[in-house]
Order: structure tokens, then sequence, then C-alpha cells
């Protein structure tokens, strides 16, 4: 089930969505990790059928609009597009769905606005990564650099949908099943065959990362009650900096799953088992 299209005018940018759920269900905004899109919540959406669950397309992603030309895609620069978005829905106050770099994006607004945030769940993602502070000017080099070569790059095209998919598995260890699922969202099609919809700006270094002290500090802003999903082959397990992020949330409550750093779209049930009784708790 792919829900409902929908398309968010925002004062930034043209967002698009798919939502599921009742118009008087819980309000729940969904966003994904990088290079991904709504789709990444196709599999989990219909088995939450209490929700009224909208997954965005970030800027960039999906059928949303890109940002315009000589910009970055700065990490912090997608929490204003979800507020954007949930007030373009007419939501005052919301619970949020975050999954990888959508989970960072997710942490940063619920510690920036919690007074519109019920609940806040996380897959695989808490936070932006970091760097090593001494490497911040050689960061800001490459990414001036990257945006110079950009008019010169030469995409990838891909013959067949078949092979997109392939290279989607390859990149990102998923199964062939769930990398169709976002490749159908995620390519377009152009003279001589395929192509990403997304940005190829979004593939650039960062020009600029926030500090470990920095991150932390909107960990301790985060009031909302919280739950984090892991995969026990994931990014998160091995990350022993994170434990620090986890102990400065108050109200946060861990599981491990079994699988990688897709569980949602690999094996969503027992993610979507945690999340119904997780939305259904008052705060």
């Amino acid at each position: 089930m792919t829900g409902t299209a929908l398309e968010l005018s925002t004062p930034y940018l043209r967002l698009a969505a798919r939502a599921w759920g009742p118009a008087d269900g819980l309000p729940v905004l969904a966003v994904h990790g990088w290079l991904d899109n709504a789709a990444s919540f196709d599999a989990l959406a219909p088995l939450l059928p209490e929700l009224r669950l909208v997954a965005l397309d970030l800027p960039g992603h999906g059928h949303s609009a890109h940002r315009p030309p000589g910009t970055h895609y700065h990490f912090v620069d997608f929490v204003p597009d979800v507020v954007a978005a949930a007030d373009a829905l007419g939501w005052s106050r919301f619970a949020l769905l975050g999954h990888s770099m959508g989970g960072g994006i997710a942490s940063f607004l619920a510690a920036a606005l919690p007074e519109r945030v019920t609940h806040l769940a996380l897959i695989e993602g808490l936070g932006p990564p970091t760097s090593n502070p001494a490497d911040g000017p050689d960061h800001l080099v490459k990414a001036m650099a990257q945006m110079n070569a950009l008019t010169h790059k030469r995409l990838p095209l891909y013959a067949s949908i078949e092979a997109a998919i392939q290279a989607r598995c390859e990149a990102g260890g998923l199964s062939w099943q769930a990398a169709a699922i976002l490749v159908e969202r995620g390519l377009q099609a152009v003279e001589g065959g395929f192509r990403w919809r997304s940005d190829p700006r979004l593939r650039f270094v960062s020009p600029l990362y926030l500090s470990e002290p920095q991150i932390l500090a909107y960990m301790e802003r985060i009031t909302a009650p919280a739950l984090l999903l892991c995969g026990d082959a994931g990014y998160l397990i091995s990350r022993a900096y994170m434990q620090e992020r986890y102990a400065r949330i108050a109200r946060l409550c861990i599981h491990i799953l079994p699988g990688g750093h897709h569980p949602h779209l690999e094996d969503p049930a027992p993610c979507a088992r945690l999340l119904r009784t997780f939305f259904a708790s008052t705060p």
C-alpha cells in the first residue's frame, strides 16, 4: 500500500508526501533517511492503521523540489522544512517518526520545539554525524570544489529499472524487495534510460559539521517521550559515542531488533508492534 499522494506548499519549497490512516488519527510526521524517500515507510505505515501518518519527501529527494542553484543541503536546514510541512498540514502538535538522517532531523526538531512534539520515535538515527573539528577547513574546500565541478559531472545513467535496483542493493546492503520500493519513487525516465530524481548535491561532503558537544546540547533539550529502534547489524550499534547521546535524553527507551539499517522496510512487523504501543501512550 503506497498511501495517498499529497503536495504541500511551504514558504520555502514544494514538498511531496504520502499519507495513510484516518484524518482524526494521531498525527505522525515521518522523515526518511539520506537519499531515500517517502516510500521508506510503505511497508510500515499499513501496520499502523490508527495513525494519521504522513511521510515526507525531504527537499532534493523523491518528488519534492530541489534547493535553488548555488546552495548546499545543510543538515540543520531540513529542520525548518519539516516544521513547514507540519504547518502546511495544520498540525500544531504532532508526533515524529524518523529513520537514519530523518531520525537526526526529528531529534533536533524535538529539541528546538518541544512544545509541538508529542512523541519522538527514531529508527537507526539520533542526531547528525560529526567529524574531527580539525578537518573543518578541508571539508569546506572539498564542498566548494564539488559544487564548482557539478556542471561537468556525469550523473549515473541506468539502462533499466532493474539495473538501478541492483545498484541500490549494492550501495546500501538492502534486499531486492526493499531496494525496489525506494527505487520506484526515486527514479525518473530520461533519454537513454533512467536517472535518480534526487539532487546530486545531496552527495557532497558537508561544508560544516556540528561538534559533538553541540549535538549533546540538543539531546538534553528533548522532553518528549522517545523510542529508539536499532538493528543488531545496523549503524548505531557499533558507534560508541552514541552512548553519551542516549544518556542525555531524559525519557528514552531503546530496543534492539534483528536486522540492519532499514528494519522498518526489511521486516516491519517487529517495528510496528513497538511503535503502536509507544504512540498509544499518553505523554
